[in-house]
């Protein structure tokens, strides 16, 4: 029998090191349902049937959140947080293997992971903690997209962020047409961006030798209190904690051999998709740093953080009327693309803590207004600089929520009891507590600068 058409009670019992029988999978729907090759078949074709989740998780790396860090980043101090991109995302490979990890030798995602492991009272502050993430990344896609409306077409941004609310019904649609089509899109959204970048560092003709130098880390970053909090903000748009739960459950979309040398394949095909679709996640976020300093930093506009200013300048200092409206279509591209991980990852988080299944097109509007009611305000009261300055905030929150996702999965595969033999070898271990650790030092600095005005 498939594995999407097992019922609760036919379901595996729980192996050692977890306390309850595991609950039917999240997205059972599509669970299972994209067959993969047998251990014979070549290198491309195994690797062509696990590729498409990795690129779904890294659309979350380069959303419209991102641009607003990544802006500012670059027009304040040109090239110089290039090495905090490098670092965030070299921070993420790591993490997103140990997400596939996770899914694909227990069956279960971090959600269904930490409702099992913690009590009830710790699991409940780690669901509102990821459904708080979740919001301020939906927030940055409705501005996002509103914003490229208005860029695009010259819609207000109060009309473009209450028509966000009507892409739930794109989802939905494209959501029922199966698993492989939203991977294929997402796909086409991401050439799009890639394409588009790929145009602006060309014509922005940057300093080919500071972008080399940025990528060298500098004392700078963690002296400096307005630099750090950018660069937080940047680790926050870049190690998306709701990525995690994402990736630890669409790994099981494909229909792997429950032995260990099918899960041994699975892991390493779905790290390699997942490490090369961050690498281009890569490029594109220090394509937009790239071209905020190579544009405005370079000119003395020191002070271009705001995604709409970023497009009205690229024209008149690029001399390229394609840039413009290239920013623009990234941009939209970018929103639509995050809207759809978003829509999955909600639904994961609240099936997993809650056991609870609500029909999508709920979960999905649910989400959608939580965030457009604070972007509507702002965007009412404060105009297009408070939009930009929401964006930043987003991000500086996903990155504060960012250790209570960190945490529990350096947890669960570092247990030799949950994970057996695919446990993380010591030296993983090692590596993946330290950068813990790093994310945990550095947002209780940033929240001492905030509570204290250092």
């Amino acid at each position: 029998m498939p594995p999407s058409t097992l019922t609760d009670s036919q379901l595996p019992a729980p192996e050692a090191g977890w306390r309850k029988p595991r609950n039917a999978p999240s997205l059972r729907e599509v669970y299972g349902s994209i067959k993969v090759p047998p251990a014979s078949a070549s290198f491309w074709r195994k690797l062509f049937a696990f590729w498409g989740p990795g690129l779904m998780v890294a659309v979350g790396y380069m959303d419209p959140g991102n641009w607003a860090t990544d802006l500012a980043g670059g027009s304040r101090y040109g090239y110089t947080l290039l090495s905090v991109i490098l670092i965030s995302n070299l921070f993420a490979m790591l993490l997103q293997h140990l997400s596939v990890k996770l899914g694909i030798v227990t069956g279960r995602d971090l959600a269904q992971a930490c409702r099992d492991h913690y009590s009830k009272p710790v699991a409940m502050v780690l669901w509102f903690l990821c459904e708080v993430a979740i919001a301020a990344c939906d927030l940055a896609e409705v501005i996002g997209s509103a914003i490229a409306l208005n860029l695009l077409f010259g819609l207000p941004l109060t009309w473009g962020v209450v028509l966000t609310v009507l892409d739930v019904l794109v989802v939905l649609y494209f959501q029922n047409k199966g698993f492989r089509v939203i991977e294929s899109i997402v796909a086409g959204l991401t050439v799009i961006i890639f394409g588009c970048f790929v145009y602006e560092i060309i014509v922005s003709n940057p300093d080919y030798y500071a972008m080399l130098g940025g990528l060298v880390p500098r004392p700078e970053i963690v002296t400096n209190p307005q630099m750090l909090y950018i660069a937080i903000g940047i680790l926050g748009a870049t190690v998306m904690p709701h990525n995690l739960y994402l990736h630890s459950s669409i790994v099981q979309t494909r229909q792997i051999e429950q032995t260990v040398p099918g899960k041994r394949m699975a892991i390493k095909f779905a790290t390699i998709d997942s490490t090369v679709a961050l690498f281009l996640a890569f490029f594109v976020n220090a394509a937009i740093l790239v071209t905020a300093a190579a544009t405005f930093h370079k000119t003395g506009r020191y002070d271009v953080a705001d995604i709409n200013d970023a497009h009205q300048l690229l024209t008149p200092v690029l001399g390229a009327g394609a840039a413009s409206m290239l920013f623009a279509v990234a941009l939209l591209a970018s929103g639509q693309n995050s809207t759809l991980t978003g829509t999955l990852a909600g639904q994961i988080v609240m099936e997993g803590f809650l056991n609870i299944r609500l029909k999508p097109w709920l979960r999905r509007l649910l989400t959608r207004s939580i965030a457009v009611v604070p972007a509507l305000i702002v965007t009412l009261i404060y105009g297009e600089k408070g939009t930009g300055q929401l964006l930043v905030l987003s991000q500086v929150i996903l990155s504060l929520q960012l250790s209570f996702a960190v945490v529990p999965l350096v947890l669960f595969t570092s247990s030799k009891a949950k994970m057996g033999v695919f446990v993380n070898g010591p030296a993983v271990q090692v590596l993946a507590w330290t950068v813990s650790g790093i994310i945990i030092v550095l947002n209780v600095y940033l929240l001492w600068q905030t509570f204290t005005g250092a």
